[in-house]
């Protein structure tokens, strides 16, 4: 099977972790080098979605995709994202947030199996809570956008409940994979070596 089209969505302000959530320090290296790595673990073709480009690291050497600017919130890096996917041609668009640096290797594997040809959208799911960030996409799905954001809603997470996903369960338990930092306490707790 072709690997996927992996998008980190980074398009984020970052307000509680002080700005520039991307760019924190996790060990030695960033949040969004973090993704960048793990998302290669799954992928060559690998991009980033930002609200604008500057977000990106000049040093990066991956694709960046621009979010759609009348979107507001991750939603915003998937449509842009589903568009992109569709127009090369992709079978399959795996996304990842910048901020869960612990994601399990085999999120890819778990979520492609759960995925049937009729589905539209598997999404990861730990400790009872939708992870929609971290979620295993066709690209057809950019087919229902334009109806939900009619609805006046913006959540991903109803996005992928428009697209009838399926959930692919984890345990939380001892350390859930899929905790992300929106603060610097939050960052502290998931750095290497903390317990």
């Amino acid at each position: 099977m072709t690997p996927p089209r992996v998008v980190i969505l980074a398009g984020g302000e970052g307000r509680r972790m002080g700005g520039d959530k991307a760019g924190q320090r996790y060990g030695e290296i960033t949040l969004l080098d973090r993704a960048v790595e793990l998302a290669r673990g799954w992928s060559t073709d690998v991009a980033v979605a930002v609200r604008v480009p500057a977000q990106v690291p000049a040093g990066l050497a991956v694709d960046t995709l621009l979010d759609r600017a009348d979107i507001e919130g991750p939603l915003a890096g998937l449509a842009a994202a589903l568009a992109q996917a569709r127009a090369r041609g992709c079978d399959l668009l795996l996304t990842l947030p910048c901020d869960a640096p612990r994601l399990p290797a085999d999120l890819l594997a778990r979520l492609q199996a759960a995925l049937r040809p009729e589905m539209l959208c598997a999404v990861a799911t730990s400790g009872g809570r939708r992870h929609p960030t971290c979620a295993l996409w066709r690209p057809a799905a950019h087919e229902l956008l334009a109806a939900y954001l009619a609805t006046g809603r913006r959540s991903l997470t109803g996005f992928a409940e428009a697209c009838a996903a399926v959930e692919v369960a984890w345990p939380d338990r001892p350390d859930d994979p899929f905790a992300n930092a929106n603060t610097p306490q939050e960052l502290a707790r998931l750095q290497p070596g903390a317990s």
